[in-house]
């Protein structure tokens, strides 16, 4: 479409919307109702992504130590652990701070009682935490802890060293894979709301065309160019692309501003911050999207329907 057909095009455009604005306005609504539950999707799953890697940060491996363990070999073997690819760091927790850390985190459960009933013995063993770079490989790490014939030497339980390492085996498998899930529904949904919004899209120029056909067919008698003709119909699409991204992204910013704060009142214990820089980028995303569709959306009705 040439420079000077733009003002005529996006005329044509503003009078189909008068003469048709129930079928804009449905496009328009149909259009901002795919992008607002793309965005909102978005948002969605990146407030559950972000809590998911807030687990994943605290998932580590605890291997617990024999009371009898000599001291030298228990840092050697620290050393050698700090070492092996993907542990980011290796702690020593004493018998005395894993019996404070009971008693704090347990603190709901009458942990003080317990305590004070063990008449100041202290059953609890020490440990090394090891913590990973990438949790994910949580097991290969456990794994790797059982089989050292160090670690072997100087477990809690020499029988059966596999007790002597923790790193919540099953509920770790289940957070990856949820986490996992959620990237894939987020992809699929996003996908098949913008077919949605683009199959609606091109139902709309399709109408817009079939209204125009007689117009459409003395322009061409004249010799109008095939970009002069497609000019009206591709900015329409454009323009209530653009209108239905404005009406998502203003639905969106509310409900951030009025809703997100109720929930996050409701269940402090997670976060409900979502970075400037992610809000923006998926305002700018949904507009992206949203012009894309109607462009290719109207290219392809016109492509099939207007033989020009």
């Amino acid at each position: 479409m040439a420079l000077s057909n733009i003002g005529y095009s996006i005329r044509e455009a503003l009078q189909h919307f008068k003469r048709n604005w129930s079928t804009c306005l449905g496009a328009v609504l149909t259009i901002a109702l795919s992008l607002f539950l793309i965005g909102l999707f978005v948002f969605g799953s990146t407030l559950l992504d972000n809590t998911v890697r807030g687990v994943e940060d605290k998932v580590t491996v605890q291997a617990f130590l024999s009371d009898d363990a000599d001291q030298q070999v228990v840092e050697s073997f620290m050393q050698t652990v700090q070492k092996w690819d993907n542990v980011e760091s290796v702690t020593y927790k004493s018998k005395e701070e894993a019996l404070e850390e009971y008693r704090t985190t347990m603190s709901n459960k009458n942990a003080a009682d317990a305590v004070a009933a063990l008449d100041g013995q202290n059953p609890v063993p020490a440990s090394i935490v090891i913590k990973m770079q990438d949790p994910q490989q949580v097991e290969s790490v456990a794994k790797t802890i059982m089989s050292d014939a160090t670690f072997q030497q100087i477990a809690d339980d020499q029988e059966d060293v596999a007790q002597s390492v923790q790193y919540g085996k099953g509920t770790v498998e289940k957070l990856f894979d949820v986490a996992n899930y959620i990237r894939i529904i987020a992809i699929v949904l996003v996908g098949l709301l913008t077919f949605v919004a683009f199959v609606f899209i091109n139902n709309t120029i399709r109408l817009a065309i079939a209204a125009r056909s007689r117009e459409i067919g003395i322009m061409r008698l004249v010799g109008a160019s095939n970009g002069f003709i497609r000019g009206p119909f591709a900015t329409e699409g454009i323009l209530e692309a653009l209108l239905g991204s404005a009406v998502a992204i203003i639905a969106l910013q509310v409900g951030m501003s009025t809703v997100l704060p109720r929930i996050a009142g409701n269940l402090q214990f997670l976060s409900f911050e979502l970075p400037t820089q992610v809000v923006l980028l998926t305002y700018l995303g949904m507009v992206v999207i949203g012009v894309l569709i109607g462009f290719f959306g109207s290219l392809i009705a016109m492509g099939r329907y207007l033989k020009v």
